[in-house]
Parts: structure tokens; sequence; C-alpha cells
């Protein structure tokens, strides 16, 4: 058998991937989410997600370690968060859910087994839906169907020494809040996969529930994979979103071998779990029977019972969800682009240190209504979003400011009274980034007891733009330009007017110089009078 995998591997190494229109793929999602939870799911223990770069065993408590004697106590937050991702998700919540053990031996599961929720979820039903315009799918539309929602207990994580020949156990994850959810095996190709995976981690971070991180193991997502229907085979170890569509091309492909030679007569009603080395799925074990984990009520926890007016309560209270939020901000009057609206409204871009999406989103919104009262008919939608998307983000950035502490100088109405400065071209596109540099890096030096005085510093820059110039002055500037250029024949294209292009280069030579002060028009008017253009 491991002959024969090695082959697999090697045949399939050569060849490109492809769906293969009489080869099936059947495929179904189970992911574990933790919960960004103060405490932990049944002790008072810190929730800390960066406990694995912490002290091991250093955030534990006597349950979490199993003592004898110790007894689970639920923490309330968990079920908040548990109800949120429910309703988010148009799941049927079970008003009186229950706790189960699930019996297994394991060395970084202490107790000897894992409180969960087998016989009575927390959630059933629901689904997720994906879009062709907001998903990148081919389809129109795709939804996908969920099994169950439920809560459990994570458990501790096995360090592996190798050069030292032994492993250690380190507890701080155990008895982390987790929900895992299972999805039904709607997802027939790659793209799917990928939208949805994306989907829910944006989901959970934006309803504030997990940080939804695949490389720290917040979110865990093993793959169940079937071809033609093949025996399911469960895929793990699947570290992020590239290992994961990686382990689904491989085990496809496997699988359709296996169908091609014939060798899946051998396998017929065994299942089996996989694991992913990075370049092939390698058999971890078989399930050729089902697993006896002695699945018995925990006798140590209540259920959990809710009323349907604290589930509408929490409904009621739930943000805008990010699809609802993204159509919102392209269509009118904002008409943002798929990629600035995601920018705008999805976690996850690597700078939340400096600010928060929401606080972004907001602050987006409040300048963009601001800049509208001022401008009235003349709004330019395009001017906030490209001001805010790449001159503000690129600045808070470059000078790892917090959107919290640029908004005290600096607030959309001020931003939007920047704005319509360089709309009505008193100030040009390039003073205006140099005066938003300068205002941040200001805010960032040094504490503002107010926001700025934007004429004041129009003033004391010389930033205003030159409505009127002495035409012999600028022609001054202009042969300077013109006696800089290395190119003879550049000139004598304008000339002639076969290049008439080349005077739109040199107009932006003096618009260079003159830092935008100094209108297009006026320069382009001083060139043909030099150069004595016809055309």
């Amino acid at each position: 058998m491991l002959q024969l995998a090695r082959s697999f591997g090697s045949r399939i190494a050569k060849k490109g991937f492809h769906f293969l229109p009489d080869f099936k793929l059947k495929c179904g999602l189970e992911i574990h989410t933790q919960l960004s939870t103060q405490n932990k799911l049944f002790s008072l223990s810190t929730n800390d997600p960066f406990a694995s770069a912490s002290l091991p065993n250093h955030h534990t408590s006597f349950f979490d370690v199993s003592l004898p004697g110790t007894q689970p106590t639920l923490n309330p937050e968990v079920v908040l968060l548990a109800t949120k991702l429910a309703v988010a998700l148009n799941s049927r919540i079970n008003m009186n859910s229950r706790f189960d053990r699930k019996h297994y031996f394991y060395a970084d599961q202490p107790m000897g087994y894992q409180i969960t929720q087998h016989y009575s979820p927390f959630a059933k039903g629901g689904f997720l839906e994906l879009s062709g315009s907001l998903d990148t799918i081919d389809e129109d539309f795709k939804r996908i169907e969920l099994v169950q929602l439920q809560i459990e207990q994570d458990t501790g994580k096995s360090v592996y020494r190798g050069s030292e020949g032994r492993s250690l156990i380190d507890l701080n994850r155990s008895n982390v809040p987790l929900i895992e959810m299972v999805t039904q095996p709607n997802f027939t190709d790659l793209k799917q996969v990928r939208a949805f995976i994306k989907k829910y981690q944006n989901l959970v971070r934006h309803l504030g529930i997990s940080t939804g991180d695949l490389e720290t193991g917040a979110m865990r997502v093993d793959v169940n994979v079937s071809v033609n229907e093949h025996p399911r085979v469960e895929l793990k170890n699947l570290p992020n979103t590239s290992s994961i569509l990686s382990a689904v091309k491989y085990e496809y492909q496997r699988q359709v071998e296996l169908i091609q030679s014939g060798e899946t007569d051998r396998y017929s009603g065994f299942s089996e779990t996989r694991g992913w080395t990075g370049s092939s799925t390698v058999k971890l074990r078989s399930k050729e029977t089902t697993i006896d984990y002695r699945y018995m009520p925990d006798p140590e926890l209540p259920s959990v019972k809710l009323s349907p007016s604290a589930v509408q309560s929490v409904a009621q209270s739930m943000p805008e969800l990010p699809d609802a939020v993204l159509r919102g901000l392209m269509s009118e009057p904002y008409n943002l682009t798929l990629k600035d609206a995601k920018i705008l409204a999805i976690k996850g871009n690597g700078h939340d240190q400096l600010y928060t999406q929401t606080d972004l989103l907001k602050f987006y919104l409040d300048t963009f209504n601001c800049y509208s009262e001022l401008s009235g008919q003349r709004l330019n939608p395009k001017l906030p979003t490209n001001w805010i998307i790449h001159e503000l983000l690129g600045n808070l950035n470059r000078l790892q400011l917090t959107l919290a502490k640029a908004a005290e100088a600096f607030p959309p109405q001020k931003f939007a009274e920047l704005l319509m400065l360089i709309q009505d071209d008193k100030i040009s596109k390039a003073s205006g980034k140099l005066l938003l540099f300068h205002i941040l890096d200001e805010t960032n030096t040094s504490s503002l007891a107010q926001p700025v005085d934007l004429g004041a510093l129009i003033e004391s820059f010389d930033l205003n733009t030159i409505e009127k110039i002495d035409m012999n002055e600028l022609k001054e500037i202009c042969i300077g330009i013109i006696d800089e250029i290395s190119d003879p024949k550049l000139i004598e294209g304008i000339v002639s007017g076969k290049k008439k292009n080349s005077l739109k280069f040199l107009v932006g030579q003096g618009m260079r110089m003159s830092q935008g002060r100094i209108k297009p028009y006026l320069f382009e008017q001083a060139f043909k009078d030099l150069l004595e253009v016809k055309w």
C-alpha cells in the first residue's frame, strides 16, 4: 500500500490539476473556532490568544489540568458568542442544549475525555451563502448548508522535542472554548472551498467572536473529501488556506487514480483519516469500525436553557452583516469597487494594531457625509475613497500612528474640508499630500489640544494655488525645463505636431517643479508661445 501511495504521488506531481467531468468531487468542512472570551470555557483561567507564546502551563487552573475533585462552571460569555454566530448563520438554536463527555485517552487531554455536545448540540441547520459578485465563485449563488454548531473545550498541546527523544505537554490551550461547525458536503470545486473559509473567517472577526487566524490555530479546518461516492476521507493537519486547497487537489487526484485502477474495490466501505505533509496526503488511521467514544451526558453540568426573548435580544443587537455592508458600500452614493469596499469593511489586512475595522469604516462614512454636505451637487465619491484608502492609511502605516490618535487632530469634518480645498483647486493634490503628512506627523510626535486650522497651515507654508502669475516669470521657468531636455527630437516633434503628447511631458515637469501650485493650462500656453507651436 505504501508503494502504491508513492506511485500516486509521483504521477500526480507530474500532472497539472484539473477536475474531470466523470469524477465528481464532494467535499465538506469541519471548522473549530476558538472563541475570544475573557476566560476559558469551564474555569476562570485567562483565555489568552497568545498563550502558545507564553510560559508553558501558565494560563491554567486546577480544572484545566484535571486535578481530582475540580468541577466545571460554564462561562456565560461563551453562550452569548455562540448565539451570535448561530443567528448570523441562520441556524435553529436549541433552547435546551446539553454537554456530553467524549471519552478517549491522549496525553494532551488529561481528563481522559473531552466535554462537547454530541446528543443535543447548541444549534442545528443553517447556511452561509456565497455569491459570484462578492466571493469570486463561478455560480451566481451557492448555498452551503450546515449540519450543526456545538460548543466544546479545546485540548492541550503536545510539544515534540525530537533531539531529546521526548514529548512535553503544554496545557495553556486546555479548556479554551471552541465552536465546532460542520457543513453538509455541498462543495464541488476549490473556489467554493476558498470562498467559504474566507467568508466564515471574516464573519467571526466581524462579530468579535474570534480572531479567526488559521496560522495561530484560532481557526482549524478539517476537510472531508469523496470522489464518485468513494469512501469519505478526512484530511487533518491543514495549517492554512493554501495547504487546504493543495490537500484537496492531491486527495481528489489520488481517489481518481484509485477508481481508475480498480484499487478502490479493495477498500470499499472503509473510510480513513489522512494527514497533509506539505506535498501529499498520508494515512493516519483507518475507520473500518466506528471508534467507541462512549459518549455520555456530563453529570456535572446542567443543560443550557435559553428563552426566545434572550435570543431575540441578541439578534436585535447584532451589527449589520458583512455582505450587507459590502453591498451598501458598492451602491449609491459611495459606488465603491469590491476591492475598496473590502479594504474598508473586511478585517485581517494586517493593521489591526493601528485601527479596528469598525473605526475605519466609521471614519470613512463620517468623512463622506461631511464632504457630501460641503460639496452638494458637485459630489465626487472617488475623492474621499482615494484619499482615505491610499493617502490616510498609507501615512498611518508609515508613521505607525493609530487612527484614533490621528482623528483627534484631524477628525472627519477637517478631512472633508481638505477634500473640498483640493476639489475647488484652492490647493494642489501634491500640496494636499504634503499637508496631510505634516498634520499626521505632528500628531504622532506631539499631542495636539484641538483640531488643526487648515487655513493657517496653508498660509504659513504658502501652499495656495497660484491663480495669476507674470507670464515672463513663467516663461523663464519653462526655458529652464526646455534647456534640461537632453533629447532634441522631443522638442522637434512638439513643434512639428508629430509628437503632440510630448507637450504633456513638459507640462508635467512644470507641475512637479511648482508642486502643482501653477495651473497646467498656464504651463501649456507658455510652452506653446516659447516653441511657437502652431497646432
